[in-house]
């Protein structure tokens, strides 16, 4: 399956990027952008344990799962909060959705 390349705006919803992106920050995203570990990406996380799909979210990819290198693990930027990969595991390509390019706007969160 061949993803389209194309430039989008995202909005942050949540604290699990503070500092970095905070709640209502707009970021310009690459969509169909290949994983780049170290960098910020909007990702598709597995639904929650009740089986209820989880809305688009910003998370880091940190690289390769350790468990299972053809996968990415994600991270939060804050560690009080955010489901990460130690909630959910390691997320196949397809659910990496876009990488965050910049921020473009302050939120007032």
């Amino acid at each position: 399956m061949t993803t389209r390349r194309a430039l989008a705006l995202v909005r942050v919803r949540g604290r699990s990027m503070l500092p970095t992106y905070r709640d209502g920050d707009v970021l310009l995203v690459l969509r169909g952008g290949r994983p780049r570990p170290g960098r910020a990406h909007v990702v598709d996380l597995p639904p929650d344990p009740a089986g209820r799909p989880r809305p688009l979210a910003v998370k880091r990819v940190t690289g390769r799962d350790p468990g299972d290198p053809a996968r990415w693990w994600v991270d939060a930027d804050n560690p009080a909060e955010g489901v990460t990969s130690f909630d959910v595991g390691g997320l196949p390509d397809e659910a990496i959705r876009a990488v965050v390019l910049g921020l473009v706007w302050r939120g007032l969160g």
